[in-house]
């Protein structure tokens, strides 16, 4: 099978090509087909930047009470606590995922697990949150 023969000549010559061409920007083991230009990068930052801007305003003009996730679930254990047979017949357990998703998203927006210093998904607010509210449920549950 020439195929074989054939991929070892190609990265030959790309690598020929970038030592002649000065390209010290190769990491080995990607393939030029993977290798980002200059303007290829600044583009995707640029992109990801008015991303990231454009994600800082969604909530706005929305009340603090209703786009924190610690004082959302606040609210509803509080509910619970009040009026456990409404709270029950709501379902909530079921509405939660849905109501806690898009503030959920909004957070996860810069979110990089491949950088080197990301921030474990255990480690932030928003985990925190509705993991002490799961086990403050759980608690008045075993009550």
């Amino acid at each position: 099978d020439n195929s074989s023969e054939l991929i070892p000549k190609c990265r030959t010559c790309r690598r020929q090509a970038r030592e002649r061409s000065g390209g010290g920007d190769h990491h080995e083991g990607l393939s030029s087909d993977e290798e980002l230009t200059p303007t290829e990068v600044d583009e995707f930052q640029r992109s990801k930047d008015n991303v990231l801007e454009d994600s800082r305003k969604i909530f706005e003009d929305v009340h603090a009470d209703f786009c924190d996730i610690r004082k959302i679930l606040l609210k509803f254990q509080e509910w619970k606590e009040k009026f456990p047979d409404s709270y029950c017949d709501a379902y909530i357990s079921f509405c939660l995922p849905k109501l806690l998703n898009p503030l959920i998203r909004v957070q996860l927006i810069s979110w990089n697990p491949l950088e080197q210093n990301f921030t474990e998904l255990e480690e932030m607010p928003w985990f925190r949150a509705i993991e002490e509210f799961s086990d403050a449920e759980n608690v008045s549950e075993s009550k």
